[in-house]
């Protein structure tokens, strides 16, 4: 493959090849019933081989196609274990790598990026890709002055991927519902497309990098590696080595995974605090456990700017549904679009509605789990459960959009994670509005500069 596929016509063959093929396999299982073999045989071999088409299509397609098969990637954590585990192996795989694109390819992108002279820039370059995304892979290499750097490269046609896979996709959503039962795929896929321009240009990124990098300098918990080069089309930033969380999630020590969880968590709170910013796109592959137990955090592309950090309703509604004034939560989420004025709804349905999903940070330490998230998954999307009624009546405004799926999506990491930590303590000290006005809170200091 020298290339992304480009063309509108090829790609959507291809992307129409997933739901064929999964008819073609239900099919042959169906066959293989009829001839005695065990149902949950033939179920259990259609959803494995399902899951290596699905990895397959998505990872050679690149572009809007895999950036969707990530997106998924972090919610397999909601799924029932029966149908998950098919799944979680393929899908995973897209979060640490695709198919390479060819070395002859890559040089070119460098050339044009950085001149034709771009190797007297390196000592040494690795033309082996270390990690693949969805619109770039990067490469290893040794800066001139010796540091090891992590260089991306963004595949040739990447912008026309993206937005022929985005203009498809959705019309795919019946193939998605497969993997995750009752999720709405047409937003999910509007919000990727909002977002395409920012990630295509990686001087943008490097822009958001390098304000991530100044405002955690010297934290004891956070890393986020310097940027050292840029253009449109390349990246070059200080490499980080570390574990990935992918790895920490299919076999980590009890430690690493609670201390990754409550790394994530810091991040997530204290970054519009300190950057003004969100990191969004929370799935394993961007982050890695350094050996020092810092959090490093890598892939910017995707960002979510709060100017001001995060709205302080939030918080203040947080802490109030907790303490259970459901009338004041009611009122709140009126004024911010969540409910309709004129919605027929009472206030103590709301807070039934809210209360589990806040039992994270109801305590001080909280384990968080795939039991939990199943459980709570199930709760809303059962058409018999209270809690489904009343969402029909809820609304998602878009200036919260971003937000709301960069949350759910570190939810399901940290559930993959299995991660006990005083998340709590955390939004107590990040979070505006969420400490108890009654109680004076110690002073927020920044951390101290690493020596």
């Amino acid at each position: 493959m020298t290339e992304i596929p480009r063309g509108a016509v090829a790609r959507t063959a291809r992307l129409a090849s997933l739901p064929l093929g999964l008819a073609g396999r239900a099919a042959l299982g169906l066959g293989k019933r009829v001839t005695g073999m065990a149902a949950d045989v033939v179920s259990a071999d259609v959803q494995r081989r399902t899951a290596e088409h699905l990895f397959s299509v998505l990872g050679q397609l690149k572009g809007g196609a895999m950036k969707m098969g990530q997106a998924l990637s972090v919610f397999e954590a909601a799924l029932p274990e029966e149908l998950a585990g098919p799944y979680r192996a393929a899908l995973t795989k897209l979060q640490e790598a695709a198919p390479p694109l060819p070395a002859a390819s890559v040089h070119r992108v460098l050339s044009e990026s950085l001149g034709e002279d771009w190797r007297s820039m390196f000592k040494e370059f690795d033309d082996k890709p270390a990690a693949a995304a969805s619109i770039g892979q990067v490469h290893r290499a040794i800066w001139a002055d010796g540091r090891s750097v992590a260089v991306k490269v963004q595949y040739p046609g990447a912008g026309d991927a993206l937005r022929s896979d985005l203009n498809q996709l959705a019309r795919f959503a019946g193939l998605f519902k497969a993997i995750q039962p009752g999720l709405d795929v047409k937003p999910l896929v509007q919000e990727i497309r909002d977002r395409v321009t920012e990630e295509l240009d990686y001087e943008l990124e490097a822009r958001s990098q390098t304000t991530f990098a100044e405002a955690f300098d010297g934290d004891p918990d956070i890393y986020v590696p310097p940027v050292l080069a840029s253009s449109p089309r390349v990246l070059v930033t200080e490499w980080v080595e570390g574990k990935p969380l992918s790895a920490i999630i299919s076999g980590g020590s009890e430690e690493e995974r609670d201390r990754a969880g409550h790394l994530m968590a810091l991040l997530h709170f204290s970054a519009p605090a300190r950057a003004e910013m969100l990191h969004a796109d929370p799935h394993p592959g961007n982050y890695r456990l350094l050996a020092d137990g810092r959090l490093g955090v890598l892939d910017f592309g995707a960002v979510a700017h709060l100017p001001g950090g995060h709205p302080e309703v939030i918080g203040r509604l947080t802490r109030l549904a907790l303490t259970g004034d459901s009338q004041a939560v009611l009122e709140g989420l009126q004024q911010e679009g969540f409910i309709k004025i004129d919605a027929k709804v009472d206030a103590p349905a709301v807070l039934g509605y809210i209360r589990p999903m806040l039992d994270p940070i109801a305590e001080e330490e909280f384990q968080f789990t795939r039991a939990w998230l199943r459980a709570e998954a199930g709760r809303l999307a059962n058409p018999k459960s209270p809690a489904y009624t009343l969402s029909r009546q809820l609304n998602l405004p878009p200036s919260y959009m971003m937000v709301h799926r960069v949350t759910l999506g570190s939810i399901g990491v940290l559930c993959q994670l299995e991660a006990r930590a005083g998340y709590r303590g955390i939004l107590t000290e990040w979070l505006p509005g969420f400490a108890d006005p009654a109680v004076k809170e110690p002073t927020v200091k920044k951390p101290r500069r690493r020596k």
